[in-house]
C-alpha cells in the first residue's frame, strides 16, 4: 500500500529544494528529513532530486510532481470543509496581489465589504509581478488581478476587461495643447517609469525597439502615486492604462492623449490556482472581490474615452 504520509514532505522537499530548509518547516531533525527522502525515492522509483553542486535540481519526475501534488492535496484538504460557506463564520485571512493601484483604487471596497459580511476574516495584499505566475503554485495566494495574454496549466480566472494605454502630462508641458502626439514627440520627450507591483507598459518599449528607437526614461519609480507626483512637477510624460488616467485626471488636472504607437488591448484577469478551485470560502472570496475590479475598470474607462473625446 502507498504510504501518504510521505507526501506534505515530498511536497516541501520539491518547494525548497533545499534538505535544511524542508526540515525547519516540517519541525524534524536533518537526519529524518534524509531518511525520508530515502523512503520516497523508493516510494516513487525516482531519484526525485538530485545534488548538483550546492543545490538540488529536479528530475523530470519530480517537475511533474511538483506541479500535480498540491492540486490534488489540496482538493483532499477540500473534503473536510463545510459544503456551505458561513461568511460570519469565517475566520480565514484571505491573500490578494495586485498593482499599488488597485490597492489604493479597490482594496479599500473589498476591505469594507469583507469588514461587513465576514467580520472575523482578514487581509493580507502583496504586490505583483505577471512574470510570476508560473510561480503561483507555489506562493500562498489566494487571488491575483493582473494583465495577462496567456494563463498558465493549473490556473482558473475570470476576465476583468480589457484596456488601451494612453500618454499623460501636466498642462504646463510643452505638448500639452498638442491635438495627437508623433512619433518623434514622443521619442523626444522624458519620460517616467512605473517599476513595481505590475507591468503596464514594457509593450511599449518592445514596440519601440523593432523600430529600432527608444524611450528617454527620466525616473523609474515603484509606484502610481509617486509617478503622478512627478508627473505634475515636471515636463514628463507618463504611459498607463486608459482607465488609470482617467482615475487620476479626477484629482488632478492631466492632459490625456493618444498613444502614436498601435498596440493590441491588455486583457485583465483576475486569476487563482486550481487547488483553491473546489474551496467554498475561497469561491466566496472571489465572487466578492470580482465585481469591484470589473465596474471599477467599466467604470473609469468610459471615463476616459470621454476625456480622450473632450481633448480632441
Amino acid at each position: 500500500m502507498n504510504n501518504y504520509k510521505l507526501l506534505p514532505a515530498l511536497i516541501s522537499i520539491l518547494q525548497t529544494r533545499n534538505l535544511t530548509e524542508s526540515a525547519r518547516q516540517l519541525n524534524v531533525t536533518q537526519s529524518a528529513i534524509s531518511k525520508t527522502l530515502t523512503q520516497i525515492r523508493a516510494a516513487f522509483h525516482d531519484k526525485i532530486v538530485i545534488r548538483e553542486g550546492n543545490q538540488f535540481v529536479l528530475t523530470r519526475k519530480g517537475e511533474e510532481l511538483k506541479v500535480q501534488l498540491p492540486v490534488l492535496m489540496q482538493t483532499l484538504d477540500n473534503l473536510y470543509l463545510p459544503r456551505v460557506m458561513d461568511p460570519r463564520q469565517c475566520q480565514r485571512k484571505f491573500t490578494l496581489a495586485s498593482s499599488d493601484y488597485v490597492a489604493q483604487a479597490i482594496l479599500p471596497l473589498i476591505c469594507c465589504e469583507l469588514a461587513v459580511d465576514a467580520p472575523n476574516t482578514s487581509v493580507e495584499y502583496q504586490l505583483w509581478h505577471k512574470d510570476k505566475l508560473t510561480e503561483l503554485a507555489d506562493m500562498p495566494l489566494d487571488l491575483v488581478s493582473t494583465i495577462t495574454d496567456t494563463m498558465p496549466e493549473n490556473l482558473h480566472g475570470k476576465s476583468i476587461g480589457e484596456d488601451q494605454l494612453v500618454v499623460v502630462c501636466r498642462p504646463q508641458h510643452p505638448l500639452y495643447s498638442r491635438n495627437s502626439l508623433s512619433m518623434s514627440d514622443y521619442i523626444n520627450a522624458k519620460h517616467v517609469l512605473i517599476s513595481g507591483g505590475g507591468d503596464k507598459d514594457s509593450t511599449v518599449d518592445l514596440a519601440l525597439s523593432d523600430l529600432g528607437e527608444q524611450r528617454q526614461v527620466f525616473a523609474s519609480v515603484p509606484f502610481f502615486q509617486s509617478a503622478i507626483e512627478l508627473l505634475l512637477t515636471t515636463d514628463t510624460l507618463l504611459t498607463t492604462p486608459l482607465h488609470i488616467a482617467a482615475d487620476f485626471a479626477q484629482a488632478h488636472d492631466l492632459r490625456i492623449m493618444l498613444l502614436p504607437i498601435e498596440l493590441k488591448p491588455q486583457q485583465y484577469y483576475l486569476l487563482w490556482h486550481a487547488k483553491h478551485h473546489q474551496d467554498p470560502e475561497h469561491t466566496w472570496f472571489r465572487e466578492l472581490c470580482y465585481p469591484f475590479l470589473k465596474n471599477h475598470l467599466q467604470r473609469t474607462k468610459i471615463l476616459g474615452m470621454k476625456l480622450l473625446h473632450d481633448n480632441k
